[in-house]
């Protein structure tokens, strides 16, 4: 039985991290439940793309999820499967779904380390920091992948750069903390990838994981040292 791109992808960052302990297929939601939460998520929540979000509930000591991809999406990496090769067709849409996935990875992990505020403010810039710093890795590895036996050259990280952080457009959100968070975050995210990408396999997979151990504050606080550290 042939596996689907999101359990590839799970896995993959089960074996970088940690084992979540649930299939995160089983968190997929169709359009009327992800309609039906955005209303619960609040005024702000309307601000997000409709093509693919994650929901995070606490009851309790239960986290419950729910991604939502769009059925656009889906048929994009369908008919442009990032398996087969990656380009400008279905670089966004692969973008979109692996941060969807990555927060819910993430979040479970961070729950069953004991952390339950999940409605802070910090809580959602971790996420979304560790994502973009996870989907660049991600991105890489499909790039090396068709490059074989090319190493990876400094075009194709610009061109992943691009797409990732460059393209991206904070001032398009009304809610002064969403843009916040998004401008902020991918400022982090873009330093912090320069800076992985300056390390071997073996340096980088350790400095990750130490990474994805760091809440928040501690992750901005690495990043700017090591931006201080490159620039004196």
């Amino acid at each position: 039985m042939n596996e689907t791109l999101f359990s590839q992808i799970q896995k993959l960052f089960e074996r970088t991290y940690a084992q979540v302990g649930i299939n995160l297929e089983d968190c997929l939601i169709d359009r009327t439940r992800c309609a039906q939460l955005s209303i619960l998520a609040g005024r702000s929540a309307r601000e997000l793309s409709e093509l693919a979000r994650t929901f995070l509930r606490r009851a309790g000591d239960q986290l419950y999820m729910g991604i939502y991809y769009s059925r656009w999406l889906i048929e994009q990496l369908e008919q442009h499967d990032p398996r087969a090769g990656l380009g400008d067709r279905n670089i966004r849409s692969l973008i979109m779904f692996v941060e969807e996935l990555n927060h819910a990875l993430h979040a479970a992990l961070q729950f069953k380390r004991g952390i339950r505020e999940i409605a802070s403010e910090d809580f959602a810039r971790n996420l979304e920091l560790q994502a973009q710093v996870d989907t660049y890795l991600v991105l890489l590895l499909f790039v090396a992948f068709f490059r074989k036996p090319q190493r990876i050259s400094q075009a194709d990280r610009r061109w992943l750069q691009f797409h990732l952080f460059t393209r991206q457009c904070p001032e398009a959100f009304r809610d002064a903390n969403l843009h916040s968070r998004y401008l902020e975050t991918s400022q982090l995210a873009a330093s912090y990838t320069h800076y992985l990408d300056t390390l071997n396999g073996v340096r980088r997979l350790d400095e990750i994981r130490r990474f994805h151990s760091l809440d928040y504050g501690a992750k901005r606080a690495r990043i700017l040292e090591l931006m201080e550290s490159t620039t004196n």
